[in-house]
Order: C-alpha cells, then structure tokens, then sequence
C-alpha cells in the first residue's frame, strides 16, 4: 500500500478521481493556510490498538485556536475573500465549528463574518462565534433552517455565502490533512473520516485516491443522522424529515448534490453507527489516549468498534475532527 512519491510536480500528475477537486489546489492551499493550523500532531496510539488488534494512528485536528480542523477551509475562503475586489465579507451557516473557523480566519484577514445558527445550537460554540469578532443570527429549527437565511443575508449581494462542503475551498483546505497524513507514512491501509456535509471526507478522500489508491477511504456517519450515507447507498440525494444524534456536527438533512458526487469517486465505505457506539468511542480516546473530543470526532473509532474484523491487523488512521463539547455533557457521557 505504498502511496505515490516523487515531487509535488509528479504528484499533480498523478491520476485523479472524478471529483470537483484538483491536487494541485490543495498543494496550492497549504502556502494560505496559518502554520496554526498545518503540520498537527499525527500518533500511533497502541494503548488503543492493542486492544483493537490494529496499528491506531490519531491524526489530531483540535490542537489548535478553534478546536477542530474546519480551520483549514476557512483560511483558504478568507485569503481568496481578502486578495479579491470584491465584498469583504462572508455569510455561513453552522453547527458551530464552520462558524468559529471563518469568525477566526476573517477577523486575521479583515473580512468581516455573520454565522447563522440554530437557536438550539452548542451555546458554548455560539459564544466562542461572537467573541472572535462575528456577527452571529439565531434562527428557529436545525442547520438546514441556518443554510435558508444564510442564503437570503448573502441575496442582498453585500456578503459571500460560504456553503461549508459545497464550496472547493472548504474541501481543498481540508484536504491538506491528507497530505500531511501522507508525508508522515509509508503506508496506511485505512483512514477513518467523520462524514457531515462532505468537506472533511472528500477532501481528504480525494489526495488518499489520487496519492494512496489502495488506503480504504472509510466515511463514517451516525445511525441518527444518515442522509449522506444513505445518498451514497442510493447514488442519488436522499433526505430525512429529521435528525436524532449527540454528534450535532455532522447532522444535516439534505446533502448537497455536487458533494454527494465527490464523496461516490472516493468513498469505499460508509457505515452508520449507533450512538452507543459514538458514546464508548470517545470514552476510549479519553481514557486510554487522553483526549477529550466531540461526539462527531469519536465516529471513526465508533465504526472500528463496531465492526473489528474489518480493520484487524490493518494500519488504521482516525482523524480526530474536534473538540468542541460542552463540559456537563462530555461528564455524563464519561460515566458508565
């Protein structure tokens, strides 16, 4: 399973899946991205895989301001934003991570930000939105209600509606963890991918299939939140009257076309687990890895619990996505 090499000129070159995304763009992204974000801790971690009967690879996407790696995107968005003659300004809808990524990257570049939001949304997230500078707007119902108002902020014309997924810049920053994943090691057999509305999974999915065909490009959703796992099944949109799961994250309803055409050009698989499942995973990286993570961030390990033999004896990789959790919540989640 040994990933392409040769120089960055060599691996533009090399085959690509049919996806909206380029390599040479996301080689491209890492020179916009802040070094706060790049090159982050990457481990094996046998205190799990040994109990797993796998080698476990942690690549650790919250060691940086905003715990989670949603950073990588929205640098690459508020460069584009702050280089170009145009509005400076964006408008997105979040669960919360997107949200404080573009607050972050806007206020560094002089671009300013709204995030709309549901009113039920991680009120720890929301805040942390506000005080890094953004203008936040609460709209009753879920993210999907978010993305409705968002668009109608950035009709007005004064600011750029940011479709974390459905815009390139968000996948192609997020792909960078896979090159880094990559330069790190001579071979992984599988990497494990939290799957929302796509970024994370099919832009780290598209350098492991242009860079490392053979790696196993698993994408894992929640039982409670299974539209784009079951888009996937169907290679058509499918969508759900609602979501029921603790990973708020990934917990959209209706995915987005094009993405949903990226993620069939990489994905080899796309479990859903259970929230039981979700539960022990994060259990497990708290008390044998020490790290405290969000449910989204646990789905990697939940699927490897649920289905061992899939990945016994195999060089497995989890990208620990974020940890942005409220503290009574992730307490009571520690308890048996």
């Amino acid at each position: 399973m040994q990933p392409v090499s040769g120089s960055p000129v060599e691996r533009v070159k090399a085959e690509q899946p049919a996806t909206r995304l380029d390599l040479g763009r996301i080689l491209n992204a890492r020179q916009q991205i802040s070094r706060v974000f790049r090159e982050t801790p990457q481990f094996d971690c046998p205190a799990i895989g040994n109990a797993l009967g796998c080698e476990f690879v942690i690549k650790l996407e919250t060691a940086n301001p905003i715990r989670c790696f949603k950073g990588r995107g929205a640098e690459v968005v508020a460069s584009r934003l702050a280089r170009g003659s145009g509005p400076k300004a964006a408008v997105c809808a979040s669960a919360g991570n997107f949200g404080q990524a573009l607050a972050y990257s806007g206020r560094a570049r002089g671009v300013g930000v709204t995030v709309v939001a549901s009113a039920s949304a991680n009120a720890a997230k929301i805040e942390r939105i506000r005080q890094l500078g953004a203008a936040v707007e609460l709209v009753d119902g879920d993210i999907e209600h978010a993305r409705e108002r968002a668009r109608e902020i950035a009709a007005r014309g004064d600011a750029l509606l940011v479709e974390d997924s459905e815009c390139l810049d968000t996948c192609e920053g997020a792909g960078t963890i896979g090159l880094e994943l990559l330069d790190g090691s001579d071979r992984i057999d599988t990497i494990l991918l939290a799957l929302g509305g796509g970024a994370l999974a099919t832009g780290v999915g598209h350098v492991f299939k242009t860079l490392s065909p053979k790696t196993d490009v698993v994408c894992v959703q929640p039982r409670g939140a299974p539209a784009m796992a079951m888009s996937w099944r169907a290679r058509s949109i499918v969508t759900t009257e609602r979501t029921d799961t603790i990973a708020d994250g990934v917990a959209g309803r209706f995915p987005i076309p094009a993405v949903l055409g990226d993620l069939l050009a990489v994905a080899d698989h796309v479990p859903l687990v259970e929230e039981e499942s979700i539960v022990a995973a994060m259990r497990m990286l708290y008390r044998r890895a020490g790290l405290v993570v969000e449910p989204s961030a646990a789905l990697g390990l939940a699927a490897v619990l649920e289905d061992p033999s899939r990945y016994r004896g195999k060089r497995v990789v989890t990208v620990i996505c974020g940890s942005n959790v409220l503290f009574d919540s992730f307490r009571t989640w520690m308890q048996e």
